[in-house]
C-alpha cells in the first residue's frame, strides 16, 4: 500500500499503481469532472498515470498552470492527429506544451500557409467532439522501435534509439489508432474537453535545434475548455 497526502494534510491509502484519476475520483466525483490531473510529488501527471510511491497529491484544473500544461499537451496531439488525417504522409518530431499554448514540429513536403490553419482548426474540433480516449500504454524499447519503423516515423525512431536498452517507454494512443505518439504525458483522459482552438503561426525549426539537421515546420496554437475564452 502507498500513502497519499492531500493539501489539507489528510492521508489516504491505496494500492501501489493506483491511477491519478482514481485517487481524484475517490476524493470527489465533482472534482474529478472539473479537474484535469494532479501534481504528485512535484510532478505534473494526467489521470491515466499510475502512482507507485508515497506521495503529496494536489489536484489541478485548467486554470492552474499545471492544468494548462496537461490540456495543451493533449491539444498538440490533437493537432498532429488532424494533420495526419489531412496529410497522411506527414512525419512528426516533437509536440510539447509551452507557457502560452503548444506546438508541433512536422516534416512534410506540403508547405503550410496561413490559409491552412483554419482548416486544421476545424479538423481538430471535429476530432475532439468524438470524445476519443487518450490511452496510456507501456511498451519495451524494442516494441517501440518496431512500431515507429513500421509507421515510417523516423524522428520517433531516432528519439527511441537514444534511450537506454532497458528503458520503459510509454505511448499515448488517441482513439482507435487515430494518432499514436511516443510520449511520457501528461494528458487529458479524452479529447472532448477541448472546445476552442486557435492556431497562431507557422515557423521553421531545425530538428533538435541543430542547424546541420533538417528544417521542420512548426505550428503554434492555443486551446481552451470553453468557446468564449
Amino acid at each position: 500500500m502507498i500513502k497519499i497526502k492531500l493539501p489539507d494534510e489528510s492521508v489516504k491509502e491505496y494500492e501501489k499503481g493506483v491511477s491519478v484519476g482514481d485517487v481524484t475520483k475517490d476524493i470527489s466525483e465533482g472534482l474529478f469532472r472539473s479537474a484535469v490531473g494532479a501534481v504528485v510529488n512535484g510532478k505534473v501527471m494526467g489521470y491515466a498515470e499510475p502512482i507507485n510511491e508515497d506521495s503529496d497529491f494536489k489536484v489541478v484544473k485548467f486554470e492552474d498552470k499545471e492544468g494548462k500544461e496537461i490540456f495543451w499537451h493533449t491539444s498538440s496531439h490533437l493537432m498532429a492527429a488532424a494533420i495526419k488525417e489531412m496529410w497522411p504522409e506527414a512525419k512528426f518530431a516533437i509536440g510539447p506544451a509551452i507557457d502560452n499554448g503548444f506546438y508541433y514540429d512536422i516534416d512534410l513536403e506540403h508547405r503550410f500557409v496561413p490559409e491552412d490553419l483554419p482548416k486544421i482548426e476545424a479538423k481538430m474540433k471535429e476530432i475532439a467532439k468524438k470524445d476519443l480516449k487518450m490511452v496510456r500504454k507501456e511498451i519495451s524499447r524494442a516494441e517501440a522501435l518496431e512500431y515507429f519503423k513500421k509507421e515510417n516515423q523516423e524522428y520517433k525512431v531516432e528519439l527511441i534509439e537514444d534511450l537506454p536498452e532497458d528503458e520503459l517507454i510509454t505511448l499515448y494512443e488517441m482513439g482507435d489508432n487515430v494518432f499514436v505518439d511516443l510520449c511520457k504525458g501528461p494528458h487529458l483522459l479524452s479529447t472532448k474537453s477541448i472546445k476552442a482552438v486557435k492556431l497562431n503561426s507557422i515557423a521553421g525549426a531545425y530538428w533538435r535545434g541543430d542547424s546541420d539537421r533538417k528544417m521542420l515546420q512548426r505550428i503554434y496554437g492555443i486551446s481552451f475548455e470553453k468557446k468564449n475564452n
